[in-house]
């Protein structure tokens, strides 16, 4: 072998030997130093709970630290982008519901990041079902009857969101375009403010995170007439599913997804998979996570990806055929 020859022979081993650590070498001692966690929306919201649960949980497993950092805006897009665009080391997570990894993409025309492409994704940690939630005011008390209602009432009912492009504001675009129903949207600034107008009979109807409805619901004080996830509710097994209400595929839940950056090690991944799944059987977290309004999920990254893809392709399309648009 030439002296050039065996020159370019070692830089390309070289350059091998610097990228087949990642998935070897680190992960043997993962982690040596603090991991952050990033949550894309405001302190004392569900996804800053769960975000703080599962920092809890992997800091318990490990000898370093596991500190949660909130980089609200944008509809999760900017905690998400810092997430997207760290070191792919298993340093740097996010714990996010759907909006920056399955919606945004097909909201905004620019978008900071891919999420087809930009995470590895690690599992999912709780869901919450969106509940059809009415005033008690109102004369319906199912699905069917709000619907007739509806029909012979083109424009007159009016229906509160968390805000223009919300999981609350597609749910309730889906129902319209699956019934060709004319409602009035009225978009609010989180679901309490939305809460506080169904409440007082304000607005008719909302979609709405189950965990912020629960207790209204068990008062008296809302009625809720169908969950939209694939089972009916622990919290309200009384109360059917859309789907069994006649609505083939009306499925809208609030998961919470722990996602690292792209590239990140398959076996990092899957350590921080397994901690996360174990923790999620313990009989103390799925009774603290019960307590929020939400249920343990869990799954291997596998699952977790299979789903993601579906819930992307699911709103993509609820935004197309609705004409969704965000400022």
């Amino acid at each position: 072998m030439t002296l050039r020859r065996f020159a370019v022979s070692l830089a390309v081993l070289i350059g091998l030997a610097g990228t087949a650590p990642l998935t070897q070498a680190w992960a043997a001692d993962y982690p040596t130093r603090a991991v952050k966690i990033i949550c894309p929306f405001p302190a004392g919201g569900t996804a800053d709970i769960l975000a703080r649960l599962v920092a809890q949980q992997l800091q318990e497993a490990w000898t370093h630290p596991v500190v949660v950092e909130n980089r609200a805006g944008a509809a999760g897009n900017i905690g998400a982008e810092m997430v997207a665009k760290a070191e792919p080391d298993g340093y740097t997570l996010l714990v996010s519901p759907p909006p920056p990894l399955a919606v945004n993409m097909s909201l905004y025309k620019t978008m900071p990041f891919d999420a087809r492409t930009a995470f590895s994704y690690i599992g999912i940690v709780a869901q919450s079902p969106s509940v059809f939630a009415v005033s008690p005011k109102t004369p319906y008390k199912s699905v069917s009857e709000f619907v007739a209602f509806a029909k012979a009432n083109p424009g007159k009912v009016n229906y509160a969101t968390q805000g223009n492009g919300t999981t609350s504001h597609l749910t309730a675009a889906m129902l319209a375009t699956q019934r060709d129903l004319q409602m009035t949207h009225i978009p609010y600034r989180g679901s309490a403010p939305a809460l506080t107008d169904l409440l007082a009979g304000q607005v008719d109807i909302m979609f709405d995170n189950l965990g912020s409805s629960l207790g209204h619901i068990k008062a008296g004080s809302l009625r809720a007439l169908a969950v939209a996830g694939t089972s009916r509710a622990e919290g309200l097994p009384e109360v059917p599913t859309m789907i069994e209400a006649g609505f083939p595929n009306f499925v809208s839940v609030a998961w919470f997804g722990v996602v690292a950056p792209a590239r990140t090690p398959n076996d990092v991944v899957a350590l921080i998979s397994g901690h996360l799944q174990r923790s999620l059987r313990k009989p103390e977290i799925r009774e603290r996570l019960a307590g929020i309004g939400v249920e343990p999920v869990g799954g291997t990254p596998q699952e977790m990806t299979k789903f993601v893809q579906e819930e992307m392709a699911r709103w993509a399309a609820v935004i197309q055929s609705a004409n969704v648009k965000v400022d």
